[in-house]
Order: C-alpha cells, then structure tokens, then sequence
C-alpha cells in the first residue's frame, strides 16, 4: 500500500511537493514564523511574504477587515524590500523544513528584475512567484490584465531566471475584459527562449488567482472600512469564481501544454482542494483559512489523502483535470 507521501506527491515543473498544500504569501509571514503554529516539514510548500525592489511601509489602517463570506485586505505590499531580503531572510530559506517559494511583486519590468535575479541567487529557493496584480507604471494598469505587457514582463524575467521556476499569479479580474485563457496563454506561450535544459519559453506554472477587488462601507459614519477606500476579498466568497477560473484555464491552455495549476481561493476544507484538483489545479494554495486555524492544512492534507484512496487513484495527480462532465 502506497504511504500518504506516495499518493500525495506532486510535481509542479520540476519542483517537487511532498504534497499539494501551499501556505499563500502574505498570509505566514516573511519565511518560516508559521512553524510556531504548524510543522512546516508537513505541507507542501511555503511562499514568502511578497518583496517588491525599495522597502514599502504599506498602506494605513485599517488594512484587514472580517466580512461575512471571508476577508478583506489592503496591506500595500509592506516588506523590508530586496535588500534587507537577501541579507536578512534569504540566507535563512536553506534552514526551512519544506520547499519555499519566492513571491516578488512589483510596479515595473526592471522591479520584477531586480527582485527576481536576487531570488534565483538563493539557491534554496526552488521557484518565484510573481505577483502580476500590482499598477504597471507605463500604462497605468495590471500588467495580469493586459497579454501584451504580461508577455513582456516573463520574456524579461526568463533570463535571470537560470535556476528557479516561474510561476505567475494572475488576478481574477482577467476574467473581465479578456477570457481568463487568453491571459495565461501569454504568460505560458510569452516567446522568450528557454533560461534552462528543462525551461519552458513562458511561464513554468500558473496561480490561480488572486483576491478579487471589493469593497466595504461602514453605513454608520458612512465612511469606507479600509483606509485605503478598497482592497481585495479572499476566503469562502471567492471560492466557486476561483474554481471556474481554474477549469477554464486548464482546458484551453494548460492541459494541452502540460502547465501546472495552483488553485488559489477559499480553501478552508479538503473538500475545497479537492475542487480545485478536479477542475485542473495540481496543487492549492491556502491563506485566509491560517487566520481561523493556522492549523488547517495538516486537516486538508489529510483529507486529501483519504480521498485520493477512495476514489481509487495511484497518486493525487492522476484526479488532476478529472471533474466528469458528460
């Protein structure tokens, strides 16, 4: 009989997972401070905290707030930036119980750059997040909601990229002015010539997806509830979008180009994780869900595990993509 680990193993290009649970970044810190709650050598993996190029103080508070179907944040991308980073926290990733990957947020190509090549020197750091959800400065908009200048954000981080996977997180409102498909179809088919023996020319993997743009308004001062007017929803509320996000996607583009998924959004249960496996995730992140119990991976983990054997598969990853729809 095949252990826990045998059946809950994944591969997400190249980057192996003892299994398919992720804690999301922003939601654990820079590194490694969720091991006072959780063994971090039990899931996984872990995504930092998101660096940007220069030291953000972020945003004013309030910058969390409940709502009734989850959260709402407006953090502004606080950290200690690149610098502080290498110095600081990278000489650290070595030391962490699982496979870490970096998340770099950014407000232009020669920010994404800078961030990025600092991480592939790390060479703990298995793959790179980057976090397309933030104001392109050139046009004023994501650069997660226009192919033109998202192809041109991963041709420019390939090179620097000689080690680390590229993983690119997409921003639910690609779903609006363009299909969802169309917008990882530039990150996955971007045109830049592979970094390495096993590099694709786009995008190693795609998340799916960040919070969704929202809003709340105190009706008794009339006044928004977030210092800075709006901020992002994440939790329960978002979680059928996500999963419809990932079934798109992977039927259009990622299945055809063998595209690893991570499904992003709402996964409080396993029964959540195992959505977003059916709908063509590989693996799933989990944020919102370490602010109720910080422990709730190690139940997702091992309710996946229990599934996996009941419906009968070898491994996780044979239930990728396989939502019956005939």
């Amino acid at each position: 009989m095949n252990r826990p680990a045998d059946i809950l193993g994944v591969n997400l290009a190249g980057v192996a997972l003892r299994n398919p649970v992720i804690l999301a970044a922003g939601t654990c810190g820079y590194l490694d401070e969720m091991n006072d709650a959780i063994d971090l050598a039990r899931v996984g993996a872990v995504v930092t905290k998101s660096i940007t190029r220069l030291p953000r103080d972020g945003n004013a508070t309030w910058r969390i707030i409940e709502t009734r179907s989850g959260m709402m944040n407006a953090i502004g991308l606080a950290n200690v930036g690149v610098e502080a980073f290498s110095r600081e926290i990278a000489p650290r990733v070595a030391s962490v119980p699982t496979t870490v990957i970096g998340s770099i947020a950014g407000f232009s190509i020669d920010d994404y750059v800078a961030v990025a090549a600092a991480m592939d020197d790390c060479d703990a750091i298995q793959a790179v997040e980057i976090n397309v959800s933030c104001p392109n400065v050139h046009g004023g908009t994501e650069f997660g909601a226009d192919p033109r200048s998202l192809s041109e954000l991963v041709r420019a981080l390939r090179p620097v990229l000689s080690r680390a996977r590229l993983f690119v997180k997409l921003s639910p409102i690609a779903n609006g002015p363009l299909p969802i498909k169309d917008v990882a179809r530039s990150a996955i088919e971007a045109g830049a010539q592979p970094a390495g023996p096993n590099s694709r020319p786009g995008a190693d993997a795609i998340c799916l997806a960040n919070t969704m743009p929202a809003m709340a308004i105190d009706v008794h001062s009339r006044r928004p509830r977030l210092a800075n007017i709006t901020g992002g929803l994440s939790g329960p509320a978002i979680h059928p979008i996500a999963v419809k996000l990932v079934h798109d996607c992977y039927r259009a583009i990622a299945k055809d180009t063998s595209t690893p998924i991570i499904g992003i959004g709402g996964v409080l249960s396993w029964e959540d994780a195992a959505e977003f496996i059916l709908a063509g995730a590989s693996a799933v992140e989990m944020g919102t869900s370490l602010f109720v119990d910080p422990r709730s991976p190690l139940k997702v983990i091992a309710g996946l595990e229990k599934w996996a054997r009941a419906q009968g598969a070898a491994r996780i990853s044979d239930l990728v993509g396989g939502v019956k729809l005939e």
